[in-house]
């Protein structure tokens, strides 16, 4: 029988739940995941409660607050000028809070989303803290294959 290990190659069904038990993702009414562990597709923690399963394991586990996708850290509240967002994107975009807005990263190469908290005169109050940073998690999996 085949254990899970890091850089296993993974075909299963997961199903993630936030702290108030609503479906964040749930592969079980369609096609499997298949991933490779240690690619960073899965959180850390959620990947160290893998290794060890084997084939055909079908389990729970819950996941603290902070564990799967860390604390929520206030420095990662950032005021931008919505004149740099008029500068770096559509200069008729009109923000509210709870808006998801996609900023470049430094190279060029990516994007990391920041969601809208306030909205000020001149400024926007963006977090860019995970969305389930600090929350409980839930995560059932169905490992079906291991290679």
């Amino acid at each position: 029988m085949n254990l899970i290990q890091q850089g296993s190659f993974l075909t299963l069904h997961y199903r993630l739940a936030g702290p108030d038990g609503g479906e964040l993702i749930n592969t079980f009414a369609d096609k499997p995941a298949t991933l490779s562990l240690g690619n960073g597709e899965l959180a850390p923690a959620i990947e160290q409660r893998l290794i060890g399963l084997a084939e055909g394991t079908h389990t729970r586990f819950e996941l603290a607050p902070g564990e799967a996708f860390g604390e929520r850290n206030p420095e990662l509240l950032q005021r931008v000028k919505l004149q740099l967002l008029r500068q770096l994107g559509d200069p008729d975009e009109q923000y509210g809070v709870g808006d998801v807005v996609q900023f470049p990263t430094p190279d060029g190469q990516g994007s990391y989303a920041g969601l809208v908290r306030e909205v000020g005169e001149d400024w926007l109050l963006f977090d860019f803290n995970h969305p389930l940073a600090g929350q409980p998690v839930s995560f059932e999996v169905q490992v079906i294959g291991v290679l």
